[in-house]
Order: structure tokens, then sequence, then C-alpha cells
């Protein structure tokens, strides 16, 4: 492993095997295969996909508390599975929706029992708690019961006890799941502020949010069922789709115009369509712009009326979709499991 690489895996595989009636018939998930990563030291590194992709179950790997089925996969310079031992002391890891820490403690408490347990000497467990909390505006709330806080700030907490021991390596699985849009803003300034003081700092964050990936990581891999479609930065990945013209429209009622119709159009290489009270949202990719010309015309064959429309840039919600043919709400709602 190079001693630029914090995180690097080869093959790695995990199969989990189905509790059945009869040992011959179990049968097998495939929750990753084949996954090959390397992740520089200081990067900002993001795994993105649906629920059930096998975010969580990559993550429990590389923190040793899952060992692969296949490969092998190593972490802040040492194996995950041949020696744990030597990669616990250098990292951390905080789940969304966790509700780690005890009632009956303040915030304080509990963030200073964690630290113990990593062996941080008490005046600089302290003093760290105190200087976290101030960055996620908790610090009035340090001697609150955890019983007593919101979900939100609870989420905080929990956050600010990943980062209390300055791993050299960090994993956010789903940090800001369940949160408001002001928490959720806070904790991504919080994960960027302390990536920036210290360059040698490394986090892997897993979410299934698109913007977050895309304004928080410096580079993204794609996960679906199991395995990584796109290695990239989030810009390089959108530019994949530069070729495209991606327009929204919003129209009248459709009389009878259909999602295949519009993919059947030879300029059309993707369509999404999706219904409301009033007529419905149409999002387009294009061959070129020209090409629109031709589709307005199809809706006014059907004497559909263009209510809105939009020319914007590629996101990547719309590179999962050229890579998996669905969206990730489509995908998730398919029901694969982790």
């Amino acid at each position: 492993m190079s001693n630029s690489l914090a995180i690097e895996t080869q093959d790695l595989g995990r199969i989990y095997k189905l509790r059945g009636s009869r040992k011959e018939t179990r049968k097998e998930l495939v929750a990753l295969e084949g996954v090959n990563l390397k992740v520089e030291r200081g990067e900002l590194f993001g795994l993105l996909g649906p629920n059930g992709a096998g975010k969580t179950t990559l993550i429990k790997i590389l923190t040793t508390l899952l060992s692969p089925t296949s490969g092998w996969a190593r972490v802040a310079g040492a194996d995950v599975h041949a020696e744990p031992e030597s990669v616990r002391p250098r990292i951390n890891m905080v789940s969304g929706g966790e509700s780690s820490g005890y009632g009956l403690l303040t915030v304080r408490e509990n963030l200073w029992m964690f630290s113990q347990f990593y062996g941080v000497p008490s005046k600089e467990a302290n003093e760290r708690i105190e200087a976290l909390l101030a960055m996620v505006g908790m610090k009035d709330r340090m001697h609150t019961k955890s019983s007593d806080l919101s979900t939100g700030l609870r989420q905080k907490m929990n956050i600010v006890r990943g980062f209390l021991t300055e791993p050299d390596v960090l994993f956010l699985d789903e940090p800001t799941l369940g949160l408001d849009v002001g928490a959720m803003r806070d904790v991504r300034r919080f994960i960027l502020d302390w990536l920036k003081a210290d360059k040698e700092r490394t986090l892997l964050l897993t979410t299934h949010y698109m913007m977050e990936a895309d304004e928080l990581c410096d580079r993204v891999a794609i996960i679906n069922k199991g395995k990584v479609l796109a290695c990239d930065t989030p810009t390089a990945l959108k530019q994949r789709l530069q070729k495209d013209a991606l327009f929204e429209i919003q129209v009248s009622p459709l009389n009878g115009l259909t999602q295949q119709m519009l993919v059947d159009q030879p300029e059309v290489t993707k369509a999404t369509l999706t219904e409301t009270e009033t007529g419905a949202n149409l999002s387009l990719s294009l061959v070129e712009e020209a090409a629109l010309a031709r589709i307005i015309n199809l809706f006014t064959q059907k004497e559909i009326q263009v209510m809105n429309l939009r020319k914007r840039e590629p996101t990547l919600e719309d590179v999962f979709i050229d890579l998996v043919g669905r969206s990730m709400a489509e995908e998730e709602k398919s029901g694969s499991s982790e």
C-alpha cells in the first residue's frame, strides 16, 4: 500500500448466507462484488448510491466490524482483517440515525467517556469537547442530559464523538440522515472545517443525497447492487453527459402522451415523466439542442401546452440514471437490500 493511500481495496467482496430451513437450499446475497478503491490521504471521498447498494457493508468491512468474503482491504496502512488491532486506534465512525450515548449522562460526560475509550488524556479531551461543541453550535448544551436533546442535536453530538479522537481516517455513514435542512448545513460546514484544519485527515462519506456528494466530495464512487460503477470527481462524472442537451419541461395534461412515446423519439436519449395535479413534469435528454423543436411539435400534435421550460446542466442524478437506467428513487423502490 502506498504511503499516500488512506484506504485501498482489491477485489473486495461480501456474500451473506440467507437463513433457510435446510442448509443445502440456503440462498446467497451478494452485498459487494469486486470492489477496487484507492482513497488518498487528505481526501474527502464519497460513496454515492441508493439504500441497499452495499455502502454500509463496505464501511463495516473497512472499520473491522465485518470480514470480507473475498479480496482484501487496508486502512491507514493495515489489513482490516489480519490486523484489526492496528486499524481501530486510527479510525472512527459515525452512522446517521444512531442513538449512541447514555441518556442519564450530559453531553460533555458522554463525549468524555468515549474519549477515554481511545486513551485521550482527560484535560485534552475536555478542551477538544468544548472546541468541537462550539463548532457545531452546541456549547450551551454541554451540561444538558443527552436524553433531553432533540433528534438533530443528538446526531450533532454523535458527529462530534467521531471527530473527538482526531482519527487518521473517519467514516461517516449517512451522517445527515433525518436532519432538518439547517442541521444538515451545519454538519456539512463542520466536516469541511475539520478537514481544512489538517490536510492529512481523510474522510469517507456514504450518502444517497446527490447534492451532499456534489457539494462536499473531492471524488465520488457511484455504487449500486454491490458494484462500483464509476469513480471520479463530481465535475468529471457530470462532464460525461455534457454531450446531451438536458431540459426540464412543465406541461398541461398529457392527453395520452406516455413516457415510452418520448423514449421512442430518435432524438431523445432519456426521458422521465411525473404527472401532477395540473399536468406533468418532464425531464428530457436530447442528442442536440435543436431537437427540442421536434419535441415541441409532438406536444402541439397532442394539444399539450408548455407551461415552463428550462435548460439545465447535468447533475450526479443524471450520471446515476445514465449508469443504472433509472433514478436513485426508482432503484430504492426496487427493494434491494444491504
